[in-house]
């Protein structure tokens, strides 16, 4: 069996307070591992992004334990999870979040900067990701030149360029057309089975269903039991679905 990336434990997370409080996360126990291509599907208001920000230790669980790549992170430090997230995690928004006057290696870089890796050595790793992620021509072009399609590879080239061990995505492809969303999920799956990385790509798209070795359901900040030890598969016309 793959070596365990992230591994959580009855994670609670509640958020507010007083009459505003949210029980936000009630009980998860979830693994990421190598190698793994992981769905995880539910409505609006489910949990999904808390849980997502709790696994990438940006957002600190109410309780329970988590723990990332054998460290776990109870009693550190925000020193020691900017850390863990830099060493170990990559991340993938819905929102490019590209700074408009840079050109995309620039962009990349960002990520290699925050660890003081610079000039020639990052320029280059700079470009290897986007070759990775077929940008190899467009290292030199500022974002407002590229499609949304290419904006976001851009972004998940940033997410690679430091050779993270679990990829976290959250609704990649909700903005995108059904071809640009095809190939960010043949991106994402690539990263996983031929890059080896755990990658988690948070959706309430049923389109890109076809990507996943394990698909994870979340209700009411609860997963949801299917009943087997197999996956649940969700049952859709072939028309409705990302073909990989």
């Amino acid at each position: 069996m793959n070596e365990i990336i992230i591994e959580a434990t009855a994670i609670k997370k509640t958020l507010g307070r007083g009459a505003g409080e949210v029980k936000a996360l009630r009980g998860i126990d979830l693994t990421l591992r190598r190698g793994e291509f992981t769905l995880l599907m539910g409505p609006s208001g489910s949990g999904k992004t808390t849980l997502l920000l709790v696994l990438g230790c940006m957002l600190a669980p109410s309780s329970g334990a988590l723990t990332v790549c054998g460290t776990p992170t109870s009693g550190v430090d925000k020193e020691g999870l900017a850390r863990i997230r830099r060493d170990h995690i990559g991340f993938v928004f819905q929102s490019y979040h590209l700074f408009p006057t840079l050109t995309a290696a620039q962009n990349v870089q960002l990520a290699l900067d925050i660890r003081h890796e610079r000039g020639r050595k990052a320029r280059k790793r700079a470009q290897e990701a986007l070759n990775l992620v077929g940008l190899e021509q467009k290292a030199d072009t500022l974002p407002g030149e590229l499609s949304g399609g290419e904006q976001q590879r851009v972004a998940i080239a940033r997410a690679f360029v430091a050779n993270p061990s679990v990829i976290l995505a959250d609704e990649p492809t909700a903005a995108l057309d059904g071809n640009n969303g095809r190939s960010i999920m043949r991106i994402l799956a690539d990263a996983a089975h031929q890059r080896e990385r755990a990658v988690l790509v948070v959706t309430h798209d049923p389109r890109v269903i076809p990507f996943a070795d394990r698909i994870v359901e979340i209700e009411d900040g609860l997963l949801v039991d299917t009943g087997s030890g197999e996956p649940e598969r969700l049952h859709l016309p072939k028309a409705a679905a990302f073909r990989p």
